[in-house]
């Protein structure tokens, strides 16, 4: 069995079982108690280091019905490897333990679409699909997900790939999709804020097409738009009809420093 080791454990959050809990349950108890449990399509999560960005992930987490299957969609920061790599068999490891791989729905996405390639190379040293898995691992304990990372800027390429989730996903019964993403990049509060408010509103308006311009056009850093983009395009096909916000942060909440901040956002589409 092919197993990742984690590559981020110690930097983006804790390395020790004992305080990884305990950063996550933090991360949880920073957001009001959900009501009920919402179910959902697609989503949209951040993915900086726990202490950034965490308590924003964990407001869509907490409040989210979890699936046993998942498909997470994460950006390619490290340049290697293929532009649409996935793993299709194996496990992820966290101080956790491991967060096996699900083989059947791998297989049944790459027969959906040749752009999807097994690669190890782009998962090896990729964080922001690997934050995502402590807060699955204490909250949705049994799942098991298909690791995909995107690095080609192609609407085309997105949209094979989205139409590819939609066909397997509407064939088999709760399967939830993510796409990490982090939002504008390294600028001040308010242009930021501002960069982020015209993402997330497309993302609210659940259209993928208008996303990628206004990202191109403005000049938004967005690293995961290509997940997001094709996050959208597989939730539309599987009918969502509404999209919420339930967190947006930036880095200078954390920090202090609100002259060169990132932005986060938690989005629940269904």
């Amino acid at each position: 069995m092919h197993l990742r080791p984690p590559a981020v454990a110690g930097a983006f959050y804790e390395e020790t079982p004992a305080r990884l809990r305990a950063q996550v349950e933090q991360c949880i108890d920073a957001n009001p108690p959900a009501p009920a449990k919402a179910s959902f399509i697609g989503a949209v999560v951040p993915h900086a280091g726990l202490m950034y960005s965490g308590h924003v992930a964990a407001a869509f987490y907490a409040q989210a019905a979890l699936p046993k299957r998942l498909i997470i969609l994460c950006p390619n920061h490290t340049g290697f490897g293929h532009f649409a790599a996935i793993n299709r068999e194996g496990a992820w490891r966290t101080p956790f333990g491991d967060a096996p791989i699900d083989a059947a729905l791998a297989d049944a996405l790459m027969q959906c679409t040749p752009l999807l390639q097994e690669d190890d190379r782009a998962h090896a040293r990729e964080h922001s699909l690997e934050v995502q898995l402590p807060f699955l691992q204490l909250l949705d304990d049994g799942f098991t997900f298909v690791p995909i990372c995107l690095g080609a800027h192609r609407y085309d390429y997105c949209e094979e790939i989205g139409h590819a989730i939609a066909d397997v996903v509407r064939g088999e019964e709760g399967i939830g999709i993510l796409a990490s993403s982090d939002l504008n990049h390294y600028e001040d509060q308010e242009t930021t804020l501002r960069k982020d408010g015209l993402a997330i509103d497309e993302v609210l308006r659940l259209d993928p097409r208008e996303l990628w311009r206004v990202v191109d056009e403005f000049d938004i850093s967005m690293c995961g738009f290509l997940p997001t983009t094709t996050m959208l395009i597989a939730a539309k096909e599987l009918g969502a009809t509404q999209a919420r916000l339930l967190k947006h942060a930036t880095s200078g909440e954390i920090n202090g420093d609100y002259r060169r901040v990132v932005g986060y956002a938690s989005i629940s589409v269904s």
